[in-house]
């Protein structure tokens, strides 16, 4: 991956010009965009590694010389996540901090060894799997500590069991969402989970930071995958073994999900998986108004047509996903005759598009289909076929590199994301979007504001937002604070989760009271003392800290 972003580094997606002009006309930008490239890896300025010959020669004792690692170009590797802050830091060559060194252990007992080592050494340590956070979740923080190590978790990636019987696959922490969807595939089975990190996530790390993917709307969260799973904590293991369902007390699975590398290190998990689907159709459908959509969604959720994939873009989201497509093109203009034709004209800016998709055996799949799109109907949606499904299949992974690609533009790019009830869901919409208008021009500068409804619930659903502006040039973490402050407040204020599935990291530290209460994080502050006593586990993560400018 990118040190300075995302993804393969032979992969340079451009934008077209068109897409440039139609971004310079939302941002109010006189004349072009001026290109503002990464600084070369030679040119990023970390501070000096602290890890003593002693320690690291008892690392080296543990996993091995080869295995701990304190280059340059490892140390940048591990500096930061994914997420906006992150890559601004990157992109001009000063991140925040660097590990002290890198280790990486080949399995159970070498991080056992390894969490002993650093407790006792006063070391900090920062679970790392495929460093995709975007919440700050990974920054290698030393605390109260005299030095911090990136435990990466690489070389644990074997599959210790494949279950087909029962359909439950046990893996290493370290195996990455490829690997193991391509091993399930041979044996006709699939675990459905597609975060838009797929192409470089791991599993422990899905499991760690409570991923959702983008059709847990039919195959559910990681959470509702998680069967059993191996802590390696500094105070002991906890081990859960794979059950289908257990009355022993409290759900210990749960506080491992979500723990985020606070709690100790999520080394071995065992998940549900499902026969691979027969058939997929993925399509679109236009509706006349965000209203519209979202009553068919949750009809779609409540009455037993639950897609395995649901997208409603709302308007702003809609006009830019048609004016990066190049919608001034023939095929553009025969759309807007199709849809003219069909009452859904020019003059109708409020038209949403929906992306559907259903996967399953072929007939169960066509019944559901038809249940689904008959609900369409009935709220004033019409039928796009399958090349808007398809063409979002295709790019379903590009909005990393689209955002890498807009920042050497000097745009900035991000995203958050809430959930809440279908009775507060179109409320909670506007409300979120205006509070992030009015911070992106109390900053003096304005941009767009875009949403599109996903992972349905029968109860509720997510909004997913997705901002663009002008950075403020010397100013763009202090820009991106106070848009984040107001939205955060807003989500909730306005009757929404703090995150749905970007977890907690450094950037929502400051809110999580508000959402769990002072006795929730006192529980959580308890149960991190008890397994963690020396609070070496990814410090200022989840309940400390807050992230600096």
């Amino acid at each position: 991956m990118r040190w300075w972003g995302w993804g393969d580094p032979q992969r340079r997606p451009a934008l077209p010009a068109h897409a440039l002009e139609f971004l310079r006309e939302t941002m109010g930008v006189e004349g072009a965009l001026r290109s503002r490239p990464p600084v070369s890896l030679d040119a990023v300025q970390l501070p000096p590694a602290r890890l003593g010959a002693d320690a690291r020669a008892a690392l080296e004792t543990i996993v091995g010389r080869d295995a701990v690692r304190g280059d340059h170009a490892e140390r940048v590797a591990h500096a930061a996540g994914k997420g906006y802050v992150d890559l601004v830091r990157l992109r001009a060559g000063t991140p925040a901090g660097a590990p002290d060194a890198v280790v990486l252990p080949a399995g159970h007992e070498q991080v056992r060894a390894v969490l002993e080592l650093c407790a006792s050494s006063g070391l900090a340590v920062v679970p790392f799997g495929g460093g995709t956070s975007v919440v700050g979740g990974v920054e290698p923080l030393r605390g109260e500590h005299d030095g911090v190590l990136a435990l990466d978790m690489r070389r644990i990636a074997q599959v210790a069991e494949l279950d087909r019987e029962s359909r439950i696959v046990t893996v290493g922490a370290g195996v990455r969402g490829p690997a193991l969807e391509r091993l399930l595939a041979a044996e006709g089975l699939t675990l459905g989970h597609w975060p838009q990190s797929f192409e470089y996530v791991s599993l422990g790390g899905c499991v760690a930071s409570r991923s959702a993917g983008q059709a847990s709307s039919g195959y559910g969260s990681i959470a509702k995958m998680l069967l059993g799973a191996r802590l390696a904590a500094p105070a002991g293991d906890v081990t859960l073994q794979a059950m289908p369902a257990s009355a022993a007390g409290p759900g210990l699975r749960e506080l491992m999900v979500g723990s985020e590398g606070t709690l100790g290190v999520i080394d071995e998990v065992s998940l549900r998986v499902r026969a691979a689907p027969a058939e997929r159709v993925y399509e679109g459908v236009m509706f006349e108004s965000f209203a519209a959509g979202v009553q068919a969604l949750k009809a779609m959720a409540q009455e037993h047509a639950m897609p395995e994939v649901a997208r409603l873009s709302d308007a702003p989201e809609t006009r830019m996903s048609l004016a990066l497509a190049g919608a001034g093109g023939l095929k553009g203009q025969l759309g807007r005759a199709y849809l003219g034709a069909r009452g859904y004209g020019e003059r109708q800016t409020g038209r949403c598009v929906a992306i559907f998709g259903f996967e399953g055996d072929a007939h169960e799949v066509k019944a559901r289909r038809g249940r689904a799109i008959a609900l369409a109907r009935r709220n004033g949606g019409l039928a796009l076929g399958g090349s808007p499904g398809r063409a979002w299949q295709r790019s379903r992974y590009e909005g990393p590199y689209l955002r890498d690609e807009l920042l050497t533009h000097g745009v900035m790019v991000e995203t958050l994301e809430t959930a809440t009830r279908w009775s507060n869901l179109q409320w909670l919409h506007g409300v979120v979007a205006r509070a992030i208008e009015d911070a992106l021009r109390e900053q003096g500068t304005p941009g767009l504001v875009m949403c599109h409804v996903s992972h349905l619930y029968e109860t509720g659903a997510s909004l997913y937002y997705t901002f663009i502006a002008r950075q403020r040039e010397g100013s763009e973490i202090e820009q991106w604070r106070a848009v984040k402050r107001t939205a955060s407040e807003a989500i909730l204020t306005g009757g929404g989760t703090l995150t749905h599935h970007h977890a907690i990291g450094r950037d929502h530290v400051p809110w999580l009271e508000r959402e769990v209460g002072h006795e929730g994080v006192a529980t959580i502050r308890a149960l991190k003392a008890e397994l963690d006593p020396a609070g070496i586990m990814n410090p200022g993560k989840l309940v400390q800290g807050e992230r600096s400018a």
